[in-house]
């Protein structure tokens, strides 16, 4: 329930209501109420803005698996039991996610797909004529040339991000969870380790628990509690890369195309799984023979007639790094900074008409409108969950959140039972100076 005041104290406080942040909310409150250890109103969800203003408001929306860091893939398939457990209200459209790459990144998806059916999470890879077949199945028009080998993940898909947000508002509400919003947070009080109290622009709430899931805000919130901007990264190897910065922004490049009467459905006109396509040595050239010099072919398509308010579809690209400090207001769509750079709208379509000819000429399409928005990733790319303080946990997605709506359920489960969550170990902040680091993977796109 949205409340209009501030209370002064709250067993557990959420700030961000993201993905991450409102899942967290309602399943810390479902968790409490069925196991007879509190009531809903003991979590406080807080946000400056409102549900979704972030990061979680403009994602792409896809539910994908394909990551080269395998403890990933156990996180996902937990989600995805969350977001089977009320696909209507979440706008979830399990489709499914069909990746393809070149022969340089068959031993990338052999691994991926190992990983992925060890935890349950069902996915077939095919590989030289077989993968052109599979393509050509799905899609008659498929240039299938570059086309060497083809991950398809059967329980993923995508979600309308408008819909999930109502949804987990919802959810939220129905559980009791106290939510204020229009309140920013300043600050914590620290003593011996442990917050006291969550300094906001209405007055100090005492905390017993906080759970930080801040978004691309999550800096602020890190030197807030006294940690470094620099630290040395140690490797399972032993190898050490010393004095890297803690947080990295990176420019996410996104837009859509109008179907306008032409059809994107698949052989059999089924709903098509969402496409992304990484093609290494392939350079992008647009219809009229203008080469993309310096970028090479990767691009994601899914139906986004929800995100858009009319059939077509969406996509992007290899994000721009900014580095460790960036302008974060206003966020998103509303900064004139981070909209998409005049090249990208020529760089997307000339994906989409290398992929398909029903594509062609579907620049004249390309539906104008802002687009923008930013992220903060941590040093090895790969999110941190985990304890920040003696009471105070962080939820910092290097903008995987989306996806991972089932990390709430897990936290929640963690800190309501005490119980042990294997999956989220592997995310601990604790990983960087233990030598539990993530390595890099065989992509330019840093979240891969």
């Amino acid at each position: 329930m949205t409340i209009s005041h501030l209370p002064s104290h709250a067993a557990y406080v959420v700030v961000g209501a993201g993905m991450h942040g409102m899942s967290t909310a309602w399943h810390l409150a479902m968790a409490l109420e069925t196991s007879g250890r509190g009531k809903g109103s003991d979590v406080l969800l807080l946000d400056k803005t409102g549900p979704g203003a972030g990061a979680t408001g403009i994602a792409c929306g896809c539910v994908r698996n394909l990551y080269m860091t395998s403890p990933l893939h156990a996180i996902l398939r937990h989600s995805v039991d969350v977001w089977e457990s009320d696909p209507v209200n979440f706008g979830f459209q399990q489709v499914g996610y069909v990746s393809v790459g070149e022969a340089n990144q068959q031993a990338d998806y052999e691994k991926i797909h190992e990983s992925q059916n060890g935890v349950g999470y069902r996915s077939d890879l095919y590989v030289g004529p077989d993968a052109r077949k599979f393509l050509e199945g799905i899609w008659p028009d498929f240039n299938t040339e570059r086309a060497d080998c083809v991950l398809h993940e059967r329980p993923s898909g995508y979600a309308g991000t408008h819909t999930a947000v109502r949804g987990l508002k919802e959810k939220c509400d129905q559980w009791g969870v106290r939510q204020v919003y229009g309140v920013g947070v300043e600050g914590y009080d620290m003593t011996g380790g442990r917050i006291t109290a969550v300094r906001t622009t209405e007055g100090d709430v005492r905390a017993d628990c906080v759970v930080i899931a801040a978004g691309a805000w999550m800096p602020q919130h890190w030197e807030w509690l006294g940690k470094p901007d620099r630290l040395d990264m140690r490797y399972p190897d032993g190898g050490i890369a010393e004095s890297q910065d803690m947080w990295t922004f990176w420019r996410l490049l996104e837009g859509e195309v109008l179907l306008n009467g032409s059809s994107y459905r698949t052989a059999d006109d089924r709903d098509p799984p969402v496409l992304h396509v990484e093609l290494m040595n392939t350079p992008v050239v647009t219809e009229d023979g203008h080469e993309f010099e310096g970028k090479h072919f990767y691009t994601y398509v899914r139906y986004a007639a929800e995100r858009i308010g009319a059939p077509g579809v969406q996509g992007g690209t290899i994000p721009i790094r900014l580095g460790p400090r960036a302008v974060l207001e206003p966020y998103g769509h509303a900064n004139d900074e981070y909209q998409a750079d005049p090249w990208f709208a020529d760089y997307y379509c000339a994906t989409l008409s290398y992929l398909m000819d029903r594509f062609k000429g579907c620049r004249q399409h390309y539906k104008k409108r802002r687009n923008g928005g930013i992220g903060a990733f941590t040093p090895d790319n790969v999110p941190i969950f985990g304890w920040v303080a003696d009471n105070a946990y962080m939820l910092a997605d290097s903008n995987h959140g989306f996806k991972m709506i089932g990390v709430g359920k897990l936290v929640a489960r963690h800190l309501v039972e005490g119980a042990r969550v294997a999956e989220l170990e592997p995310f601990a902040p604790t990983r960087f100076a233990e030598g539990r680091t993530f390595g890099d993977r065989n992509s330019n796109c840093p979240w891969v």
